[in-house]
C-alpha cells in the first residue's frame, strides 16, 4: 500500500512500520510503562459528542484563525518531537515545508537533526523553538539569541521532563538516542541498509543545535535517559520561567502542563500560551489525556493564554471537538510523524491534507462556518 491509499492518519502507521527499522518504529510508537496514558489520549475523544446544528448556513466555512499574534490558515500546529531524520531522509526541512503549504506553525525541538537557521529560511508560516532550560543557563540563552536573530515567533518550554519516562518499547526493541543499535535490534536495522547508511556513515541522525554546547560530546555518546539524568535541571521553579519570558520577550509557550493550578502560574510567570499535554503518553504514566483538561482551563484562564490541546489528535473530528470546548489550537505529533515516515514531504502533505479535509468537512456538518465560533454549544460530555 502506498501513501495515495492512504485515508487517514492510522493508514500511513502501517507504511511506516514496513519502512522502519522495528527500534526506531516502536521509538515513535510506544509511551510510558504500560502505555494507558498513549492509548487515553485518543480514546478520551471519544467521551465527547457532537451536537450539530441543522439547516445553518455553512455554504463557506472558514477554518483561519490566529495563534501567537499570527494568522494561520487552520487551527492545528505541528508539535516539537525529536530526531526526524531518524524517521525519513528529508527530516524537518519536510516537515517544515508541508506546514509551510498548509500554513501552520511550525515547531522545532531543540533535539532535532536540522538547525534553527535552516528550519527558518524554509517558507513564511510561523515557527516555534521548543526550548529546555539547561543547568547551563548560557548553552539556553546562547538558543533564545539564535531563535531571535532567526525571527522565531515563539518560544516552548516544555517542563515535564524532570526525568525521561520510562520507555519500555525502547528497552526491549533496543533503541537509543543517538541511533547506535544495540545487538537485539542489530537484524532490524540490517534489514534496512539504507537507514543503516544513513545512521552510521553519513551521520544524519546528529543533533545539530546540540552539538554547538560545551556537553556536545557527552550527549552524543550517551542515551536519552543519561542526557536528562546529566544536563537537564530538576531543581526548575516558576522563577526560572519568569528568567525565560525576560530573556526571550516574546510570545511563550508552557509545554506538559495540565492543571488549572499550572496554567495560571505559567501565566503569572509571564507565558502567553499553554500546551495541555502529557508528552504524548511518553513521560507520566496515569496523566490525564489533554482532551479533558481544557474545559477546565479554558474557563478560569481564556482571557489569559491561548490554549493548544496537545495529544492523541487523529481525527479532524478530535480537532473540533477540542475547539469546542475552549482550545485554541491543537498540535500534533505521531499524526505527522507516521506519514513523514511512510513517505517523507508528500507524505506529510497528504496526511495534512486529510486531517484539514476533515476538520472542514466536520465543521460543515455540525452547522458552523467558522473555527472562531466553535464553542459548547457543539459538543457535550457523554454520560
Amino acid at each position: 500500500m502506498g501513501i495515495n491509499r492512504c485515508f487517514n492518519v492510522m493508514d500511513f502507521r502501517r507504511i511506516a512500520k514496513r519502512k522502519l527499522p522495528a527500534p526506531v518504529f516502536h521509538y515513535i510508537d510506544g509511551g510510558a510503562d504500560d502505555e494507558w496514558s498513549l492509548r487515553r489520549n485518543t480514546e478520551a475523544y471519544n467521551d465527547y459528542e457532537l451536537q450539530p446544528a441543522q439547516l445553518s448556513d455553512v455554504s463557506n466555512v472558514d477554518v483561519q484563525t490566529t495563534l501567537f499574534g499570527k494568522r494561520i490558515d487552520w487551527p492545528v500546529m505541528i508539535a516539537p518531537t525529536g530526531a526526524s531524520r531518524l524517521f525519513h531522509a528529508d527530516g524537518e526541512p519536510a516537515v517544515a515545508r508541508a506546514a509551510a503549504e498548509f500554513g501552520m506553525p511550525y515547531s522545532l525541538s531543540t533535539v532535532g537533526t536540522t538547525t534553527i537557521e535552516d528550519v527558518a529560511a524554509i517558507g513564511e508560516h510561523p515557527k516555534v523553538f521548543q526550548i529546555y532550560v539547561f543547568k547551563d543557563r548560557e548553552m539556553t540563552r546562547a538558543f533564545i539569541e539564535r531563535c531571535k536573530a532567526s525571527n522565531y515567533t515563539a518560544l516552548c518550554l516544555t517542563v515535564d521532563t524532570p526525568v525521561a519516562g520510562n520507555r519500555e518499547r525502547d528497552y526491549v526493541y533496543g533503541m537509543m538516542a543517538t541511533a547506535k543499535p544495540a545487538l537485539a535490534s542489530v537484524p532490524s536495522m540490517l534489514r534496512h541498509p539504507g537507514w543503516l547508511y544513513r545512521a552510521v556513515v553519513r551521520k544524519d541522525m546528529e543533533l545539530v543545535n546540540i552539538t554547538e554546547g560545551r556537553d556536545a560530546q557527552q550527549f552524543t555518546d550517551s542515551n536519552v535517559m543519561d542526557f536528562i539524568d546529566k544536563q537537564f535541571d530538576r531543581s526548575l521553579t516558576w522563577k526560572d520561567v519568569e528568567w525565560l519570558a525576560a530573556e526571550w520577550g516574546g510570545p511563550l509557550v508552557i509545554k506538559g502542563v495540565q492543571t488549572v493550578d499550572d496554567c495560571r502560574k505559567a501565566a503569572d510567570s509571564g507565558a502567553t500560551a499553554v500546551m495541555l499535554s502529557n508528552h504524548g503518553g511518553r513521560q507520566l504514566e496515569g496523566s490525564s489525556a489533554p482532551v479533558d483538561c481544557i474545559p477546565a482551563v479554558a474557563d478560569a484562564l481564556r482571557d489569559r493564554l491561548e490554549i493548544i490541546c496537545d495529544g492523541g489528535v487523529r481525527r479532524g473530528t478530535h480537532v473540533v471537538k477540542a475547539l469546542a470546548l475552549g482550545a485554541n489550537a491543537c498540535s500534533i505529533g505521531r499524526a505527522y510523524l507516521y506519514p513523514l515516515a511512510a513517505g517523507g514531504q508528500q507524505g506529510v502533505a497528504r496526511g495534512l491534507g486529510l486531517l484539514q479535509a476533515e476538520v472542514k468537512r466536520t465543521m460543515a456538518l455540525i452547522g458552523c462556518d467558522a473555527v472562531e465560533k466553535l464553542d459548547g454549544r457543539y459538543v457535550k460530555k457523554r454520560l
